[in-house]
Parts: C-alpha cells; sequence; structure tokens
C-alpha cells in the first residue's frame, strides 16, 4: 500500500467470534475491492507473508459473495463502497449463506456508522485502508483465528460514550451487575477468546460458558456478542469501573 500513509496505532481485538478454531495451513483471501490498483496492492503486501495466500479478486460485492461461494476462502477483504452490491451488503449474504468465511471490512472512510453497519452484518473486523502493512497482516491472522478486530480509529467512535450513557450519569457501573464468574468470563471475552478457549480456560463446560455469555448479553443489554465486546473493552477500560479479576 505504498501509496496509503502508514499508521502506528495497532488494531484493537477486544473480543472474540464463536467461530472455532485455529486455521491450518496458509491462511487463504479474497480481494473485494473495485480499484484495480488497490486489490492489486493488497495482494502485494499479503503475499508476502509466508502464511497468506491470496486465492482470488472481486470487483463488487456480488462477484465477493460468488467467489465466497466457489472458493470457500478463510478471509475477505471488503470495501464498503463498490458498484452494485456493496460491501455492507455482501457481508451480510457471506455471513449467512458461508460462516466459514471471515470478512475483514477495509474502507477510506472512518465513519462510525460503516463500522457498526459491517460488524451488525457480520463481518469479523474493520480497517481504514491507510493501516501499516504489518497491522493488516496481523488482522488477516486474528480474524482468520476467529477474533475481532477494530481499527483504534474506529474503536473510539464506537466506544465513547452515547448520549443517553451521559445523560444517565450516576447509574450503576456495568461490571457492577455480574456475578464473579461472570466478571472472569467477561474479561476472557474481551481478550478475543471463544467460548471453546474460555471452557478451557475455565474448567467448566462450553454449555457453561455459553449460559454465562447469555446472561452478559442480557445485563449488559448487548444486542450481539459484538456489541458485547465493544461493551467490555469500554467498561474495562474506562475508569469508572473497576476491572476484572
Amino acid at each position: 500500500m505504498a501509496d496509503a500513509p502508514v499508521s502506528n496505532d495497532h488494531p484493537l481485538q477486544p473480543g472474540g467470534a464463536d467461530r472455532p478454531g485455529e486455521v491450518s495451513g496458509p491462511i487463504s483471501v479474497v480481494l473485494a475491492d473495485d480499484q484495480a490498483l488497490m486489490r492489486m496492492g493488497f495482494r502485494m503486501v499479503l503475499e508476502a507473508e509466508d502464511d497468506i495466500n491470496v486465492v482470488g479478486e472481486a470487483s463488487d460485492g456480488t462477484a465477493a459473495l460468488a467467489q465466497a461461494k466457489a472458493l470457500h476462502p478463510d478471509v475477505i477483504l471488503m470495501d464498503v463502497r463498490m458498484p452494485g452490491m456493496n460491501g455492507i451488503e455482501a457481508t451480510e449474504l457471506i455471513a449467512q449463506e458461508c460462516p466459514g468465511t471471515r470478512v475483514l471490512i477495509l474502507t477510506t472512510f472512518d465513519l462510525d456508522e460503516y463500522a457498526f453497519a459491517g460488524l451488525r452484518a457480520g463481518a469479523s473486523g474493520f480497517l481504514l485502508k491507510d493501516t501499516s502493512i504489518e497491522a493488516l497482516a496481523e488482522a488477516v491472522r486474528a480474524v482468520a483465528a476467529g477474533g475481532l478486530v477494530i481499527d483504534p480509529r474506529v474503536a473510539r467512535l464506537a466506544l465513547a460514550p452515547s448520549r443517553d450513557e451521559r445523560d444517565e450519569g450516576d447509574g450503576p457501573p456495568a461490571l457492577a451487575l455480574l456475578t464473579p464468574t461472570e466478571r472472569e468470563v467477561a474479561a476472557l471475552v474481551a481478550e478475543g477468546l471463544s467460548n471453546q478457549a474460555i471452557a478451557a480456560r475455565m474448567v467448566p463446560a462450553e454449555g457453561t460458558v455459553k449460559n454465562h455469555v447469555s446472561a452478559l448479553l442480557r445485563k449488559l443489554r448487548a444486542a450481539d456478542r459484538t456489541v458485547l465486546a465493544l461493551t467490555l473493552y469500554k467498561a474495562l477500560h474506562s475508569g469508572r469501573d473497576e476491572p476484572c479479576p
């Protein structure tokens, strides 16, 4: 990405997906961007990594969905603004029809509505296109392993208090609502661990962990695990709540 400035920030990985396990062998990647030069740049950067293999390209969302179905890649790097079907729409369909493929959205726009729309559509990460080469490769590896990756600049927007939160003022701290076990699970969710990995760390069965995660979703009023991860990251770094043990 020689035409893009390099950011010194590293992507945050505040939460993990429920998709299991590590990828065996090289990570297969499809590039979805309507600009051929951008795809060429991403290909050059990623294929310089020994453990990443670019297996296909797409110039719009429809082609990205077709590539996902045909090639079953581990990761798709997805642009947002593309002709025809955009990246958000393609991400939602890929999450539904190709659950084994993770989507990492890359865009030049740091608008928080794009980030939230992409994550709610099923993306496993959101980066800006001026992300450093090292951070991009790290993000592909993290997403392929089931992690959630968010550009720090976008995360600052996502983690900013909402108007409702500012109006609530002296409401109870989020983590104060949790039991000791739920706090332990919360800390591991915020580290980016899946239910299976949390169960291995804590000893209880994965089904029990799933129950605790469901309780966290309910108590913290999070719509899904992505929102839960962001909420926990915010709680753990805001200074309003005590850290989880």
